[in-house]
């Protein structure tokens, strides 16, 4: 019933528009003509390697490894580092994507033990770190944090993290799946937000609007040993063309367009503002998304989105409870929709939500 009412909208707020697999099949072959590109085999082969090194380059490593999921990706790194130390505890949020999303394989697959840094609602602080009584091996950051609204911290505290993790010999990993979306809050380039970071996973899907994939960085002989990990794993796929393809041909696009999105985003906050029974985490915007919390429960914003479906074609985004009984949250991704959609409609939309709090 829900995948048949979001089909159904003419409009969906959060996120990029999405071509059907028509077009973008069709728009990956024009871009394949016009550039003579031949398929990898096991990941060897002109298209792969370029931009395997265009990211490493970019993020300033020296090397990258195309990896096919953040799953496979992130789990191997950590492991990898244990097994290198010969020590298994790794710190991390609690929100972090391998605790909450990835069904605890880390956890069955016996690789390492999470020790949980900070609090549930805030980034984590070399406080945190320095706090914790147990000798780690590793510590996992996510820049931003999806689960608490895409919050980052601030560019001194992030550089207090990476110097007590280098003069510690804590090996500092980023969870970079929306790395992309950071750089317009800290106006800083690509490869100083990474730089401490002795590795690095960013995704190919998450804001570039690629088929799926991912990058991993690091040095030479980290990527090395990673990649006979993931062979080992069942990651080694024949042809990994369709998924370099359809990241690479809107790459640089999609980067030149996130300051653009991260602005629009202060817009949105200040529209928002007006109405007081809507409020917004973080109360400040740190990247292109948010966190819209709802004076409504679960179950009846879970209605109102549907209604809103039924009668207007909008697609309001997926309900959430929160630790407020009397509240659901909803996460709005600010891409091209939200970009291009005329403020009247939005606040048709926040002056509908706002008759049904009476």
């Amino acid at each position: 019933m829900t995948k048949n009412l979001r089909a159904d909208c003419s409009l969906i707020i959060s996120g990029h528009q999405t071509p059907t697999p028509a077009e973008l099949f069709s728009q990956m072959a024009a871009w394949c003509a016009d550039n003579d590109i031949e398929h990898d085999v096991y990941g060897e082969g002109d298209l792969i390697q370029q931009f395997e090194a265009k990211i490493a380059k970019l993020l300033g490593y020296q090397a990258g490894l195309f990896v096919m999921t953040g799953t496979l990706t992130q789990p191997t790194v950590l492991d990898l580092v244990c097994r290198q130390k010969r020590n298994k505890l790794v710190g991390m949020h609690e929100t972090s994507h391998i605790l909450r999303h990835e069904n605890q394989n880390y956890q069955l697959q016996q690789r390492f033990n999470i020790l949980n840094l900070g609090n549930r609602y805030r980034p984590w602080t070399v406080e945190d770190l320095a706090s914790c009584p147990d000798e780690l091996s590793a510590v996992l950051y996510e820049l931003p944090m999806r689960e608490i609204g895409g919050q980052l911290l601030p560019w001194e505290e992030l550089q207090t993290i990476k110097t007590y993790c280098k003069d510690n010999h804590i090996h500092l990993h980023m969870d970079g799946a929306r790395l992309w979306e950071s750089a317009a809050f800290y106006n800083k380039p690509y490869h100083e937000i990474a730089a401490g970071f002795d590795t690095t996973y960013v995704s190919l899907y998450k804001g570039l609007g690629g088929l799926g994939g991912s990058i991993l960085l690091g040095d030479e002989s980290f990527i090395a040993l990673a990649r006979k990990w993931m062979q080992r794993q069942g990651g080694n796929v024949y042809h990994r063309t369709p998924y370099v393809v359809s990241a690479a041909m809107q790459f640089d696009q999609r980067l030149e367009q996130m300051p653009l999105l991260y602005e629009r985003t202060k817009a949105l906050y200040s529209l928002i503002s007006k109405y007081p029974s809507f409020t917004l985490n973080p109360v400040k915007p740190q990247a292109n998304m948010l966190h819209l919390i709802l004076p409504f429960d679960y179950e009846t914003a879970v209605k109102l989105r549907d209604q809103l479906a039924q009668e207007q074609g909008i697609w309001l985004g997926n309900p959430q409870v929160t630790g407020n009984p009397l509240q659901s949250m909803i996460e709005w991704y600010v891409g091209d929709t939200l970009l291009h959609l005329e403020d009247a409609q939005l606040v048709a939309i926040f002056e509908w939500l706002s008759s049904k709090t009476v």
